[in-house]
This record gives structure tokens, C-alpha cells and sequence, in this order.
């Protein structure tokens, strides 16, 4: 489809790989950020982008694994306009031309100049990746746990000094490991009954950022337990004050490492489980 433009291209080295044995998640959004960048220059709106901070909001919908070894691009295109900006990202496995992964990015950014918005009306295309499933947002996150906690490394800064996309999810990361042990799905659970938590679908929603030094703390909830499937709700939030950084709802399903396919999760789990479930209306 015309309008959608090449702004990454890579493979996966062993090192982003996860205990599940494919690509980690935080390592998407390290190429999102890349495709963003590349992105907003082709828009002309870079220099918003290093201006500062806005809310984000981004869903991901993974279709295949990629593994070690694997080689990938991203494309980009431009959704829609006003207010803000709805950008979409594909990652494709190079060698067969195959969508493993597909992204819808929402700016909050102020209405750009008409000359700008000229460029981007032109390279508008209509989205034909996977529509979004409403569903039910807990009430409360009473009963959640802690599961990640921590202060800003240089290590987690962007090319502009402020937390990058990777650096939150590789915090949501610790925290769905924090959390799926807390359950019973220990990496000896991993290891002898080889089974994993394989994410199929993450909503991440930025609502402020991190600067170098400052803490932060995660917290950790499920929003729903099934026969194979688990959706847990993260929240990030600054330890001081209380206020709410970011969130990521997560679903994923309890896989067979080997047949990698989803299986039940066994009794002793799901009582685990019971205890941080949140309510939902």
C-alpha cells in the first residue's frame, strides 16, 4: 500500500531475546522510537518531537515471533490528524515480506502549521492492520503489588535525555516477571515444566516522563485470568507524590515452550492468582 514508508530495518541478536526464547518487547520500542524519529522527519516535525514531552499512547499487536537470528524492517504511515496525530508501524520479517507486528501510535501534540499538515494529509493511509477489542478497565488497582522499583539510569535516557520507550517497558518487563512469580510461574516452573508468558497484545500509555536520578515504582494487578490467557495491568507511578507516570495493560497466554502453543495454567496457579485479580466493571 502506498503512503507507508521504510524508517528501520534490523535483525534480532540473541542478547534481546527473553526466557520465552523470542524477541524481548522492550526491544519493539526501542525500534519504535527509532521508526517514530525517522518518521517525524520525513513529517517535518521533528523539532517537536525534541521540544518536550507529550502524553503517548500506543498499541501493539504481535501476529508471529521473531526470534534469534531473524532479520526485520519497519514501515510507517500516517493515520489520521487532528487533534493530535494517529501514526502506524508494521514490522515485517524481511525475508518472506510477512507482517509479524502491528503498531497504532497516538500523539498528544498541538495542531501543527498548515503547510505541515499539508505534508501529512498526503501520506495518510487507512489502517488494515487488527482492530482494537474494547474491553473492560478494572474500577480500582487495590490488591496490586509492587513489582519494579528503581530511579533513572543514564542507561535509560533517549537522544534527547529523558526516558525512552524502551526504558519503561524494560520496567514493565521486570514487573510481569515480578508478577507471573509471584503466582507460581517461577523460572524453575520455566525451566522444568517449560512453559512461558508469551505476550500477544500491549496498550502502553504515557502520561509524563522521568528524568536522570528520579525513582519511580511499578505496580502490578491482573485484569483477567482465563483458560490459557492472563491480561495484566501495570502502573508506573513517582513513589514521592503518587502521581501516575505510565501504564501498560499486558496479554499474553501461558505457553508450551516446545509445541509453542497455549496451555492451561494448572490449579496451583490460578489459586495463586486469586488474590490479585481487580475488580472489573
Amino acid at each position: 500500500m502506498s503512503g507507508w514508508s521504510e524508517t528501520c530495518r534490523g535483525t534480532v541478536p540473541p542478547w534481546e531475546c527473553d526466557v520465552t526464547e523470542h524477541f524481548t518487547i522492550a526491544y519493539y520500542f526501542d525500534r519504535i522510537d527509532e521508526a517514530s524519529m525517522a518518521f517525524a522527519d520525513l513529517l517535518g516535525l521533528a523539532e517537536d518531537v525534541r521540544a518536550g514531552i507529550f502524553p503517548r499512547r500506543l498499541r501493539l499487536r504481535f501476529v508471529r515471533e521473531l526470534r534469534a537470528g531473524a532479520s526485520f524492517h519497519v514501515e510507517s504511515a500516517a493515520l489520521g490528524l487532528g487533534p493530535g496525530l494517529r501514526l502506524g508501524h508494521r514490522f515485517l520479517d524481511s525475508a518472506s515480506g510477512d507482517v509479524v507486528t502491528w503498531v497504532e501510535e497516538a500523539w498528544e501534540v498541538a495542531t501543527p502549521s498548515a503547510a505541515r499538515r499539508e505534508t501529512i494529509t498526503a501520506r495518510l493511509v487507512l489502517w488494515d492492520g487488527p482492530e482494537s477489542a474494547a474491553r473492560s478497565e478494572p474500577r480500582s488497582t487495590a490488591g496490586s503489588i509492587a513489582t519494579a522499583r528503581g530511579r533513572v539510569r543514564p542507561a535509560d535516557l533517549d537522544e534527547f535525555g529523558r526516558f525512552s520507550l524502551a526504558a519503561f517497558v524494560h520496567r514493565f518487563t521486570d514487573a510481569n516477571i515480578q508478577s507471573v512469580a509471584a503466582i507460581g510461574m517461577t523460572a524453575d516452573y520455566t525451566k522444568t515444566e517449560r512453559r512461558g508468558f508469551s505476550t500477544f497484545e500491549l496498550l502502553l500509555t504515557i502520561a509524563a516522563a522521568r528524568q536522570l536520578g528520579e525513582p519511580y515504582l511499578v505496580e502490578t494487578g491482573i485484569a483477567h485470568l482465563g483458560t490459557t490467557s492472563l491480561r495484566l495491568l501495570h502502573r508506573m507511578t513517582d513513589p514521592k507524590s503518587g502521581a501516575e507516570l505510565a501504564r501498560l495493560g499486558q496479554f499474553g497466554v501461558h505457553l508450551d515452550l516446545d509445541a509453542r502453543r497455549p496451555a492451561p495454567w494448572p490449579e496451583a496457579i490460578r489459586a495463586a492468582a486469586a488474590p490479585l485479580i481487580l475488580p472489573i466493571d
